[in-house]
C-alpha cells in the first residue's frame, strides 16, 4: 500500500495511527500542502478532490477520505477492532469521530484560512477563527465523552474516536488554543503511551520540517 499525505496534515495522521494499531506497512509519499503540492496534475488524478490523505491499495484501486480509509482497514483487518461490535455503541463512536473530522477540522483547515484571507480577514482574525472553531467543537466533544468511562474515549483500548482524536488535540496546540478538557487531554496522554501512537506524531515523520 501507499499512503499519500503531509506529516503535518491531521487527516494523514488519523490513517497512519490506524495503519501503525493495524500492524500494516504502508510506502509513503509526501505531499507539501502550503506548497500547493496536493493541486498537482499528477496527484489530482490519484485524488480529483485534491485532498491528503489518499491511500493507494497494492491492486492499485485508491481509497480517499480518512474515516473511509480507517473504517476499511477495520473491516479487512479487523485486530485490534477500532469500533465495539454493539451497534449503538458503534454509532456512538462513529459520532464523535465525525463531530471532529466533519464538523471541527474541515472549518479550520488550510483552504478555508486560505479563504478568510483571501476576503481580506487580518491574520489575527483568521487564527481567532480556527481556534473558535475547535473549541466550540472541543467542547461537545467533551460533552459527548462525558458518560464514557475507561482510559481511552470508549473504554480501555483504543478506537476511532482516539485515532480521530489525538491530531486534533495537536492540531489545537498549533492554533494556540488553551487545552482545558482535562478528560481529553488525560486521553491523548493514554494513547501517545502506544507505540502506534507515537510513530504516527508529525515529528516522527521522514518529511517533517
Amino acid at each position: 500500500m501507499i499512503l499519500h499525505g503531509y506529516f503535518r496534515s491531521t487527516a494523514s495522521w488519523r490513517v497512519r495511527i490506524a495503519l501503525a494499531l493495524k500492524g500494516l506497512p504502508a510506502d509513503q509519499v509526501f505531499h507539501h500542502l502550503r506548497r500547493g503540492e496536493q493541486r498537482a496534475p499528477d496527484y489530482l488524478l490519484v485524488n480529483p478532490q485534491g485532498l491528503l490523505p489518499a491511500l493507494a491499495l497494492d491492486d492499485g484501486r485508491v481509497l480517499t477520505q480518512s474515516l473511509a480509509i480507517c473504517e476499511y482497514l477495520d473491516e479487512t483487518h479487523p485486530e485490534p477492532p477500532l469500533l465495539p461490535s454493539d451497534p449503538v455503541a458503534r454509532a456512538q463512536v462513529r459520532a464523535v469521530a465525525q463531530a471532529i473530522a466533519c464538523d471541527i477540522h474541515p472549518v479550520q483547515n488550510l483552504k478555508i484560512l486560505a479563504r478568510l484571507r483571501d476576503l481580506g480577514l487580518e491574520e489575527t482574525a483568521v487564527q481567532g477563527w480556527a481556534a473558535g472553531v475547535i473549541e466550540e467543537g472541543l467542547d461537545a466533544v467533551d460533552t459527548l465523552l462525558a458518560d464514557h468511562a475507561g482510559r481511552f474515549a470508549f473504554g480501555d483500548a483504543p478506537g476511532l474516536a482516539d485515532l480521530v482524536l489525538v491530531p486534533q488535540l495537536g492540531n489545537a496546540r498549533r492554533f494556540g488554543v488553551e487545552l482545558r478538557w482535562n478528560r481529553l487531554t488525560d486521553i491523548e496522554a493514554a494513547c501517545l503511551e502506544l507505540e502506534a501512537f507515537k510513530s504516527a506524531v508529525p515529528s516522527a515523520q521522514p518529511d517533517a520540517e
